[in-house]
């Protein structure tokens, strides 16, 4: 959990980076940029606003060998020890940026590197690096006004309410690759700054294990309970199986299976499913984790608990009293009418 809404730009250091394909070349700023009483408030929320509304997804630097091999992990980690040195790491940042805008579609633009103070994260303060880029530029109007007229100049500029690219390398887990948050509303280009630049990978942190392992239910439950049983049952399958994750700290395979599973049958299935996707959702050997709770909730919002038919009519089923469509609805075939049918039992209509 971050919380950003106390955090400070101690040092911003502002350079611009253009497409190394099209020698386009850099400029790098010879000092650090100095921000006045009215520009900083705006800075710190051009740059910060969209990590505070976005799902908290964290990535780490990752090197197929070692880190000591990773040059953004190695030059952070300079940064964390010398922070009165942060802008000369800055430029060695933005020159590793440029060396990595090779692809035609990468567009230039500014980069913004700051080194942030009192930042929150999971109930702890500490500092971290924020690397920003803007890369869309947006048509405006100034005015000025002659002897007798009001006149209007169309002028370029970026707009703060909408940050291009960004990074916060938080100064905690070092040994893990740190824990990295990144915005990218530019989705043309997205292996140049995850994988690239940044050199990350998702990091398996109870969050991220939560909501693999449910996403790998969701398709067990597509692939194998419905065609298997129907969609009544794969409904009821998820449902079982958030509310099995809703109400443990701790998730253990083998009493999810006992518990979510009503079919005995499908134990094998759901074995064999695990170990043919596992690589997919990188769960291969997973079988115990803490859960985290805000990814249940998450994930709650997205499995749909609505059964489809080709009637045009929607069933809902109510993931907070499943026991309801276990007792009340049932699916038979109607022989005369050669079509299967949902029989709903209720004491009477409620009042919407």
């Amino acid at each position: 959990m971050i919380n950003l809404y106390n955090s400070h730009i101690a040092t911003l250091s502002i350079h611009r980076v253009g497409n190394k394909s099209r020698n386009e070349g850099f400029l790098l700023s010879a000092n650090p940029f100095e921000m006045d009483d009215e520009l900083a408030p705006l800075l710190k929320e051009f740059f910060l606003k969209p990590f505070r509304d976005k799902e908290e997804n964290y990535y780490q630097f990752a090197h197929e060998s070692d880190l000591e091999f990773h040059e953004m992990f190695q030059l952070v980690s300079q940064i964390f020890e010398q922070p009165e040195q942060i802008h000369e790491f800055s430029k060695k940042i933005t020159t590793h940026l440029f060396d990595q805008s090779m692809h035609p579609h990468i567009k230039s633009g500014e980069v913004y590197i700051a080194y942030l103070e009192n930042v929150q994260l999971d109930n702890e303060k500490m500092d971290a690096v924020g690397i920003f880029k803007s890369e869309i530029k947006q048509d405006f109007l100034q005015f000025s006004e002659g002897e007798n007229n009001l006149m209007a100049h169309l002028q370029q500029g970026v707009n703060l309410n909408k940050l291009d690219k960004g990074a916060i390398i938080f100064n905690s887990k070092k040994e893990e690759g740190y824990k990295i948050l990144s915005v990218d509303s530019n989705r043309y280009d997205a292996r140049y700054w995850l994988e690239s630049f940044l050199g990350v990978d998702s990091f398996a942190d109870e969050n991220f294990l939560t909501k693999k392992y449910l996403k790998f239910c969701q398709d067990f439950a597509k692939d194998v309970v419905l065609p298997a049983e129907d969609k009544k049952e794969e409904v009821m399958f998820m449902n079982r199986a958030v509310n099995h994750f809703a109400k443990n700290d701790l998730f253990e395979e083998s009493a999810f299976v006992n518990e979510v599973i009503d079919n005995p049958d499908l134990i094998p299935e759901f074995k064999h499913y695990k170990t043919e996707q596992a690589p997919k959702y990188k769960i291969e050997d997973l079988t115990s984790f803490p859960i985290a709770n805000t990814a249940v909730t998450a994930a709650r919002k997205k499995i749909k608990n609505t059964i489809q038919l080709d009637t045009n009519i929607q069933i809902k089923m109510d993931f907070i009293n499943p026991e309801s469509a276990e007792k009340f609805v049932e699916k038979g075939w109607d022989e005369e009418k050669q079509m299967y049918y949902y029989l709903v039992y209720f004491n009477q209509e409620q009042k919407s």
